[in-house]
């Protein structure tokens, strides 16, 4: 790739071209980034047991948003795993749960509805279910005793789109498009009781 730096006005200010430059840099619309992110995640201790709270970024490619407004759902899987580093055995995995959420839209009443579990709400807006989905509380993941105290912990939670849902020739894409690899990375930080 060759560039050409030219000039283009002889009596032109320096200090004005650079402030032209930035202010038709600023006013160029901003790319939303697509996916999942964790922004926060945390373990906390209760009487009956231990809650995490989570908060995800997340943001509908536009092949997601299609196929949800086309009666396509989506089913979101939020993983979350607590492991005891050995180091003279592999690590030891305490907990490992799952929770399945399910993203629908109905055309006839023309609203998005989130499931999860059993329990289901509805929403007049994409953006109010989204926000509902990114937001995890007081989830019950650990009873009481099953942590030692004074041992330090991994805890790692992320959500991702779990294709294994999605009707078969939505799998089939899945496997030959990136837009359906769709999910965050594992966040882990340390947890000691």
């Amino acid at each position: 790739m060759m560039v050409f730096i030219t000039r283009f006005c002889k009596k032109c200010n320096p200090l004005l071209a650079l402030a032209a430059l930035v202010l038709l840099l600023s006013a160029a619309p901003a790319a939303q980034a697509e996916g999942i992110d964790v922004s926060r995640a945390a373990l906390v201790a209760a009487e009956e047991g231990y809650f995490l709270e989570a908060d995800f970024g997340v943001a509908l490619n536009p092949t997601l948003e299609d196929a949800l407004n086309k009666g396509v759902p989506l089913y979101f899987l939020l993983e979350f795993e607590i492991i005891r580093p050995r180091w003279y055995w592999l690590n030891d995995k305490i907990v490992d749960t799952r929770q399945q959420y399910r993203l629908s839209y109905n055309a006839l009443t023309r609203q998005y509805r989130l499931g999860v579990g059993s329990l289901y709400q509805s929403f007049s807006a994409l953006a109010e279910a989204i926000d509902f989905l990114s937001r995890v509380r007081r989830r019950q993941v650990l009873e009481t005793g099953v942590l030692t105290k004074g041992i330090t912990y991994t805890a790692g939670v992320r959500m991702r789109l779990d294709v294994s849902q999605l009707p078969k020739p939505f799998q089939l894409n899945a496997l030959a498009s990136r837009d359906w690899n769709f999910g965050s990375a594992w966040y882990r930080w340390s947890v000691t009781p």
